[in-house]
C-alpha cells in the first residue's frame, strides 16, 4: 500500500518517533509522551497505519542466540536488466529465509543483499547457491565483523522543515 497524502502534525511525528523506537509501548504511555489522551492517540495510530506510514510491528531478534553466527552482505551483478530478469531474481532470493534484505542498487552492481548464516560453511553454501542462480554474473560477499549502529526505520523530524 502506498502512503496516502496526509499532513503530519507535531503529535503524529512524535507518535511515529516513539513507536519506531519502541513498538511495544502502551497506548497510554504513547499518549502521555505525545501530550494527548489515550483514545485520540489510538485513533491517530490507526490513521497512520491506514495511511501507510506504519507498515507493521516486529520483534528485533538476536541472530546469534538463534544459531546465526554470521551476517554478510552480497553485492550481486546480473547478466541482464530486463524486468523479467530482475523480478525473477527478487522472487528467488525472496524465497530464501536467510536473505533478510534485498535492495536493487545503482553503481557497481544490481542488488545488495543482507543475509545470515549459521557459520562460515553455511555462508559459503549460500554464496554458491547465489553464484549458481540464473542470470547471476558475479557475486562479491562482505562478512560483517561488527555492527556499531543498526537503527531501523528513518529519522522522523519534529516538523516538516527540519
Amino acid at each position: 500500500m502506498s502512503p496516502r497524502r496526509v499532513k503530519l502534525d507535531q503529535i503524529d511525528r512524535r507518535i511515529l518517533r516513539d513507536l519506531q523506537e519502541d513498538g511495544r509501548m502502551t497506548n497510554v504511555e504513547l499518549a502521555r509522551r505525545a501530550g494527548i489522551s489515550a483514545p485520540p492517540c489510538l485513533r491517530r495510530v490507526r490513521a497512520l497505519e491506514e495511511a501507510g506510514f506504519i507498515r507493521g510491528f516486529h520483534a528485533d531478534l538476536r541472530a546469534e542466540m538463534l544459531g546465526f553466527e554470521v551476517t554478510f552482505l552480497a553485492l550481486v551483478g546480473l547478466d541482464g536488466q530486463s524486468e523479467a530478469v530482475l523480478s525473477a531474481f527478487e522472487a528467488l532470493v525472496g524465497s530464501w529465509p536467510e536473505v533478510r534484505e534485498c535492495h536493487m542498487i545503482r553503481g557497481g552492481g544490481d542488488f545488495m543483499l543482507k543475509a545470515v548464516a549459521r557459520n562460515t560453511a553455511h555462508e559459503n553454501e549460500l554464496t554458491q547457491r547465489l553464484t549458481g542462480a540464473p542470470h547471476v554474473s558475479n557475486v562479491t560477499t562482505f562478512q560483517v565483523i561488527r555492527s556499531s549502529k543498526n537503527s531501523p526505520g528513518v529519522p522522523v523530524p519534529e516538523s516538516p522543515d527540519d
